[in-house]
């Protein structure tokens, strides 16, 4: 009797030992997730600060051009404003996430349409100021496509990791700690081609 029982006993300690490495392993593996997509958002903020710190001097030497549109500096610099007022993102609030790209994009769409409306002005593009901040910005804007994208993959990555079996046991139990991350999605009528009109 007291044979089987500590039979009986063994098993189930051998069980809660795998059951705990498991756990374990699983939380670790969520950690280092978790770790990267923070990482890569960290990265995102840092390419978009960029773009934020290229504008005023941007703004600036177009101003320079006495005949240069002021409504369209104006919408620069106000996009600008809302950039530095943005509070604190994170990627696990998806609503967060979606203010601070709407609010990234309307940055982009008026550094584009400052960009567009520079064509008319040749004395604007000879400077040397003017074009090294246009290519600064360029590749600004090129950086930012690139980390959106790592972010994607490390936010993917961490997602399909927390709803895979028994993982999701664990990421549920340690609650908001290991919440699902959002996604950068693509801007609303970029999929639509432009008219070509001749």
């Amino acid at each position: 009797m007291t044979n089987n029982l500590f039979k009986g006993l063994f098993a189930v300690l051998v069980i809660a030992m795998l059951a705990s490495y498991m756990t374990m392993g699983r939380y670790n593996a969520l950690v280092r997730l978790d770790q990267d997509v923070q990482a890569q958002w960290g990265q995102v903020e840092n390419v978009y600060q960029r773009r934020a710190d290229l504008v005023p001097n941007l703004v600036a030497t177009v101003k320079g051009a006495a005949s240069f549109e002021k409504d369209t500096l104006t919408a620069v610099t106000e996009a600008r404003a809302r950039v530095g007022q943005l509070p604190a993102t994170t990627p696990d609030d998806p609503a967060a996430l979606q203010r601070f790209q709407q609010t990234q994009d309307q940055l982009g769409g008026a550094l584009s349409r400052l960009l567009v409306v520079s064509e008319r002005y040749p004395e604007l593009k000879a400077t040397a100021n003017f074009r090294d901040l246009q290519a600064q910005l360029e590749g600004t804007e090129n950086r930012i496509s690139v980390e959106r994208m790592r972010f994607n993959e490390a936010a993917r990555e961490f997602n399909a990791t927390r709803e895979t079996f028994p993982t999701t046991l664990v990421a549920g139990f340690f609650g908001p700690r290991f919440a699902t991350k959002a996604y950068f999605q693509g801007q609303a009528g970029v999929a639509a081609a432009p008219p070509v009109r001749f």
